[in-house]
Order: structure tokens, then C-alpha cells, then sequence
């Protein structure tokens, strides 16, 4: 029974992956049968088109006034008239036919890939007890008000949590109220509000070794996203307390200061210290970015990541644990939290061109992605401004990053929606291989714990 079942996934597998090589062939030979002569120069001129709107949007970030307005209109233009000319010739319907095409490729290229029995890493649950003397401490704007329209405050009294509402109006010190708590016999430190106090938090309890209660009532919740918790309605994230279970993950340091998203530096650390960024993010970017872009204004950067050196980005972004490149519908998740690695990306773009290239190449020189245990950022300038999960900060230069392995000890629900699956890498000289294999390639569908 078992043979037969492998000698069926094999022939799924191999049929998958010989599918999507066709479906790939087919997407890339359809504009020249279809058009000939005149389908390869639409072709041609569709990745012309696409160039433009890369270039044209580095102008529309990079220039201001009538310039940008012009870049704004050559970037809704350019891809307009590509289309334009393909209807023209009658064949706007191969460029559909192709996307189908590319769509199927890629949907039977990560099945055979996936069916060859590799799965992620999960994170290794713990049992136990429940917490006597939790102690939250609650935003009541977080979230554009999430802490009274789900009832967070009562529904965590009554399961017997002690709580603390923090006054917007005033500053407070969450790092002295948590020590206070935890000196008073707190056995379980919690927060609902932005990832910037989540990480405060975070780090007394690590300092303490008290297990940490995520409530996902921030505006974007990145961090409750890459642990598996229900996003709309945090109200669930309080099961834990009862009926919960624990999570060893990694907590980022920059400077000593804790972060369990990112620590950004370069264009996003200068933007997001706009007084105006909060209300209004777009405006506050195109106001400071061209400067920034062309390095009219801020610092020099030098970034260091275990032995590598990137030599005068625009942006860095130090992040707890890797983020996902190579999928557009998980990208900015993390498949792990506990690799014990900071993820690096950085980007340097100082020319329309390269800005094409960014957006066109599959391995742009303008683009720095890596991990590292320990990553130095450094500058022409005495200090610099950083976002550490989403606050703005100035610290002195050079900042250095380093990452604590499973350090913070998560209290979850035991049942809560997950961390959807990364699809697998989509490699096609594997595909290939798989595609002209004659023996048994499959192999058993088996998930791997850490």
C-alpha cells in the first residue's frame, strides 16, 4: 500500500512539475506565434514599458514639482500605452492568455515542489500551568480603540488578570509600571497596544524569565501576525491566560534597546521622525524623501552584518529574524521567530536605471538581503535615526545590533489561527530534474519541529 501510494505522489510530482515547464514555454512562445514579427517587438516593448514605470516612479520619490507631476504622468502612461498597442494588434488577448499561463506555471511548480516532502521548521510548543497573577497593560487608543469595542479590560478582569489602562494623554514609563508588577508577584506580563510597547514590555519579561501575553489590538500587529494570532478580534488572544501554551522566540536588541519587528535606519529612520508622519505617512514621505533619495540631507551610512560590508545604502532594516522575499502574497511575514538570526535588507538605487533594475532584475546590485547574529550601523554623522518598531528614535553612531535566541518565553492560545505556510521557492532547474526523473523522487510529507 505504501509503495503504491509513493509511486502515485511521484507521478503527481513529475506531472506537476513537466506542467509547469510547459505552462512557462507556452506563456514565453504564445506573443511570437500569436503575432510573429509583431508579437516580439510588442513584447520588446512591453518590457521597454515596464522600465519606464520603474524609472518613473524613482522620479515621482526622487524630484519635486513640475517634475514629479511629469514622472507621476509618464508612470500611469507608460503601462497604458503598452496595452494600448496590444489591443491595437488584436492581441490583448495573448497578454492574458500568458498571465493564465505564468499563473498556472507557478501553481504547478510549488505543488511538485512541495509534494517533495519539505516543510518549514515549526516552532515547538510548551505546556504550562496557567498563569495565577497575569498582569496587562492596556492602550485604549491602540488600534483606533480595539481595547473598548472588543471589551478587553473587563473580559480580562473577570479571568482574573490584574489591569492597567494606559492614559494617552500622558506619558507613562511601561518599563517601570512592568518591573512594579513584577516585584509585586506578577507571574505573567502582558500588553495590548503597538509593537513599540510590546517590545518594552518584552524585554522585563525576558529579563525576568515571566512569560509574555501578546493581545493583537495594535493598528498593523506584525509581530501577533508571524505568531499566529487572530488579528480581528484580540479578544481571543486572552484564551492563553486559561487555555494556552508556550513559544520560545528570539527579541532583537539595538543599542540595548529591545525591538521584536525591525530596527530601520536611513530613509524610513528619518521619515517616520516627521512630527507629521503619524496623520498623514504618504505626505510625510514625499516631503523628505527626495532629499533623502538624492542625499542632499542625512547621514552616510556603513552597515556590517557578520563580516559583510554594505557600503553607503540608502535604507537598512534590521529585523527580528528574516522576513520573506521570494513570495508577494507573504511578503513582510516571518516564517520563524526563533532562528536565532537578524534578517538584513538593504537597498542602495542612485539612478533611474538602477531603480529599473531593482524592480526588473531577479539579483539587482541595489539590493542587499542576508542574516546575521550581529549587525553594526554606522555613520558620517554623530548619531542617527532609527524606527524601532515603528517609534522614532535618534541613538548614537554606530548602533549595534544583535538578536537574543529564544529569549522571550510567548504565552498563545492553544488554538489560534497559525502562520500560513510559506510556499516553496520556485526553482527551476530542481523543476527539471523533477521533470525528467524516472525514479521515485517523492518523499514523505513530514513536518520538522524545533
Amino acid at each position: 500500500m505504501g509503495s503504491a501510494m509513493g509511486e502515485r505522489d511521484h507521478r503527481r510530482q513529475r506531472w506537476a512539475a513537466r506542467g509547469a515547464l510547459a505552462a512557462v514555454a507556452l506563456a514565453a512562445l504564445l506573443p511570437l506565434v500569436s503575432g510573429g514579427l509583431k508579437g516580439l517587438l510588442l513584447l520588446l516593448a512591453g518590457l521597454v514599458g515596464l522600465a519606464l514605470t520603474a524609472a518613473a516612479l524613482w522620479w515621482v520619490l526622487s524630484r519635486r514639482g513640475p517634475a514629479r507631476m511629469a514622472a507621476a504622468v509618464l508612470a500611469l502612461v507608460a503601462p497604458v500605452g503598452v496595452i494600448t498597442l496590444f489591443a491595437a494588434a488584436n492581441l490583448i488577448w495573448v497578454v492574458f492568455a500568458s498571465l493564465l499561463l505564468w499563473c498556472l506555471a507557478v501553481w504547478s511548480g510549488r505543488y511538485a515542489l512541495r509534494s517533495t516532502g519539505l516543510r518549514p521548521v515549526r516552532v515547538k510548543e510548551y505546556r504550562t500551568p496557567p498563569p495565577q497573577r497575569p498582569f496587562l497593560l492596556l492602550n485604549p487608543r491602540s488600534g483606533g480603540g480595539k481595547v473598548e469595542k472588543f471589551s478587553l479590560k473587563e473580559k480580562a478582569e473577570e479571568l482574573g488578570a490584574q489591569v492597567v489602562m494606559l492614559d494617552p494623554d500622558h506619558h507613562q514609563d511601561v518599563t517601570a509600571l512592568a518591573k512594579a508588577a513584577v516585584a509585586d508577584g506578577a507571574d505573567l506580563l502582558g500588553v495590548a497596544g503597538g509593537d513599540g510597547t510590546q517590545a518594552t514590555v518584552a524585554a522585563v519579561a525576558a529579563e525576568h524569565g515571566l512569560p509574555f501575553l501578546v493581545i493583537s489590538a495594535g493598528t498593523r500587529n506584525h509581530f501577533a501576525m508571524d505568531l499566529g494570532l487572530d488579528r480581528d478580534d484580540p479578544s481571543t488572544c486572552l484564551d492563553a491566560l486559561t487555555d494556552g501554551v508556550e513559544l520560545r522566540v528570539d527579541l532583537g536588541f539595538a543599542d540595548g534597546r529591545p525591538f521584536v519587528n525591525n530596527a530601520s535606519f536611513g530613509v524610513y529612520g528619518a521619515v517616520v521622525q516627521s512630527p507629521g508622519y503619524r496623520d498623514d505617512k504618504v505626505g510625510a514621505a514625499l516631503e523628505r524623501l527626495p532629499e533623502l533619495l538624492t542625499r542632499q540631507s542625512g547621514p552616510r551610512l556603513t552597515a556590517s552584518a557578520d563580516g559583510t560590508t554594505i557600503a553607503d545604502p540608502q535604507a537598512v532594516l534590521v529585523s527580528n529574524n528574516a522576513y520573506r522575499m521570494d513570495d508577494p502574497f507573504g511578503f513582510g511575514r516571518r516564517e520563524r521567530l526563533n532562528s536565532g538570526k537578524l534578517g538584513v535588507l538593504a537597498v542602495r538605487v542612485d539612478s533611474a536605471v538602477e531603480a529599473a533594475e531593482l524592480l526588473l532584475s531577479p539579483r539587482p546590485e541595489g539590493l542587499t538581503v542576508l542574516t546575521a547574529q550581529h549587525v553594526v550601523v554606522d555613520a558620517d554623522e554623530p548619531h542617527l535615526e532609527v524606527g524601532l518598531d515603528g517609534e522614532a528614535l535618534t541613538l548614537p553612531a554606530p548602533v549595534h545590533c544583535r538578536i537574543a535566541r529564544r529569549a522571550l518565553r510567548v504565552r498563545v492560545p492553544r488554538n489560534r489561527p497559525g502562520v500560513p505556510e510559506a510556499p516553496p521557492r520556485l526553482d527551476w532547474r530542481r523543476l527539471r530534474k523533477l521533470a525528467a526523473a524516472v525514479g521515485r523522487t517523492a518523499a514523505p510529507a513530514r513536518s520538522r519541529r524545533s
